[in-house]
């Protein structure tokens, strides 16, 4: 299904749907993008998950921004089965039938991810076979799919708009909670999930690489950013830095967080959801990666000032939940250090399948490890 430029000019009212991790629905922002460039006449709607979806607010190119969910989805869109529907098109990635369901309701003309159930696929106007997680890189697969109804796309930095009077809150909370003038201050993302712990830097090495910023810089303040669990872990970062550390973990929404974000000198952290947030800033960043999710499937596209560090392991063959030990401090604080003098990246990542010409595929993982 193509939609040349002359019939695209007449589509009025389009919907998008991606109910994911903030991490992915960041990802999907230059698909939504281009989608949007696409269909030059159209208002776009697009829903996300509903603690999550407000990271789509201002962006420019979407008229409206809600939250659904697979529970709440089979409740909504009723009366536009008996009455005109509201929107021409509709895409919707990932696997919950409920919101597929509630795309045809809606839309015209439905564009998914195929579905489990063979019925369900035959009324959609195109089921495509997304490739497997973990074989191209993350923002090449939301592409994909947009991609075969003739919707490219050159541009692949992540969207995010942090309002003025958000960043003046931010500026007004940092000032209170860390007081006077200090240089740098660098945001910490010590951990990613608790049920993944395997992919965390051990914090032993956070405080020693904190230990080298203040030997180095020692004004420095060092602002905390995750979940309410991992407060233990920075309990152990603050002590050890004794009174340089500001907690916001599980603390701040995630539009108070990335107005924070915008106020740092650097940001270092493991791959994950805050990581992916702060890329969107384009401001210097240290981010490292376990080996099973590398660099190459999920660093920030066209970011300026991206210090990529990835696991000596890092590797197409790569599937064990190795421990992220392997990278060492020294490597870490080169980056940094680098990074507070302003100076360009000798780290951008490994070459991203889907993204760079000449790339294979890695093999990928139905079961995805993300």
């Amino acid at each position: 299904m193509i939609f040349p430029a002359i019939e695209a000019e007449k589509i009025k009212h389009v919907l998008i749907i991606n109910v994911t991790r903030i991490g992915d629905t960041l990802l999907a922002t230059p698909a939504i993008r281009a989608i949007a460039i696409h269909f030059p006449n159209a208002d776009i709607t697009c829903l996300g998950h509903p603690q999550r979806y407000t990271v789509l607010q201002n962006l420019p190119y979407l008229a409206k921004v809600g939250a659904i969910s697979k529970k709440t989805a089979w409740m909504r869109g009723w009366k536009d089965v008996s009455t005109e529907h509201e929107f021409d098109i509709a895409f919707v990635w990932g696997q919950d039938t409920a919101l597929v369901k509630y795309a045809l309701r809606k839309a015209r003309k439905v564009v998914a991810e195929r579905q489990q159930d063979i019925a369900l696929n035959a009324k959609l106007a195109l089921a495509f076979d997304l490739p497997l997680p973990n074989s191209i890189h993350a923002v090449a697969r939301f592409l994909s799919m947009i991609e075969v109804c003739g919707i490219h796309s050159q541009c692949y930095q992540l969207d995010y708009v942090v309002t003025s009077a958000e960043r003046q809150a931010a500026t007004n909370k940092l000032r209170a909670a860390l007081g006077g003038v200090n240089f740098p201050t660098i945001g910490f993302q010590v951990a990613s999930f608790a049920t993944k712990a395997w992919r965390d830097w051990p914090i032993n090495r956070f405080i020693e690489l904190g230990l080298q910023i203040v030997q180095a810089h020692p004004n420095a303040r060092f602002v905390c950013f995750g979940a309410p669990g991992d407060k233990a872990r920075i309990n152990e970062l603050a002590g050890a830095l004794r009174g340089r550390v500001v907690n916001f973990a599980g603390q701040t929404p995630l539009r108070e967080s990335a107005a924070i974000m915008s106020q740092l000198d650097l940001y270092v952290g493991v791959d994950t959801g805050p990581s992916h947030l702060f890329s969107t800033l384009k401001k210097p960043m240290v981010v490292l990666y376990h080996p099973i999710i590398p660099s190459a499937l999920y660093k920030p596209l066209n970011h300026p000032a991206l210090f990529a560090i990835d696991h000596p392991l890092a590797s197409p063959t790569c599937r064990d939940k190795v421990p992220m030990n392997d990278i060492s401090v020294a490597t870490v604080w080169k980056a940094v250090a680098r990074a507070l003098e302003g100076e360009k990246s000798l780290l951008p990542g490994l070459p991203s399948p889907g993204i760079d010409k000449g790339v294979a595929a890695w093999p990928g993982d139905a079961l995805s490890m993300r």
